[in-house]
């Protein structure tokens, strides 16, 4: 099992990379929130709920603009938080198929500016990182990762 260690490391290896993302990979309830906030409070930051936090920029949008604005609120709210590392949990809103977002690319993007540490409720095989199971309807699946990953599942597939 990881433990922050394996998070610290992750981030100092990813300050010299031209994307800074760590993802922290494993099904639900494979112990990443407690690893992320346990990591949160040793680097003395938050731990930030994604959901909590865009669903609360989104409410006052109609349902046709949120596809339109939910890529610059996100870049926008990421921009403001604070210091890197930004630690990242509960990010299922960013897979919500009606705001047509490509939730690795978006969070690639971020972390050209900024350290990202973010939770992926999902797997890694063979260097394919994977969200969700294929007959979900958020199903994504990622062959070009570029982004350092701490592996909390059960199986480890990433060499």
């Amino acid at each position: 099992m990881p433990v922050v260690g394996d998070i610290q490391r992750a981030v100092e290896q990813a300050n010299g990379r031209f994307h800074r993302l760590v993802l922290v990979v494993g099904p639900t309830g494979s112990g990443k929130t407690g690893l992320l906030r346990s990591f949160a409070a040793q680097a003395g930051r938050d731990c930030h709920n994604v959901n909590l936090e865009i669903s609360q920029r989104m409410l006052e949008l109609t349902k046709l603009r949120r596809p339109r604005q939910a890529d610059r609120i996100f870049r926008d709210w990421i921009s403001t938080t604070g210091n890197a590392p930004l630690v990242l949990d509960n990010l299922e809103v960013l897979f919500d198929s009606g705001l047509k977002l490509d939730p690795l690319r978006l969070l690639q993007a971020s972390s050209r500016n900024h350290t990202l540490v973010a939770s992926w409720n999902g797997r890694i095989h063979h260097d394919v990182l994977v969200y969700a199971e294929p007959d979900h309807p958020e199903y994504r699946w990622y062959r070009s990762i570029d982004a350092l990953i701490v592996n909390v599942g059960h199986e480890t597939y990433n060499e």
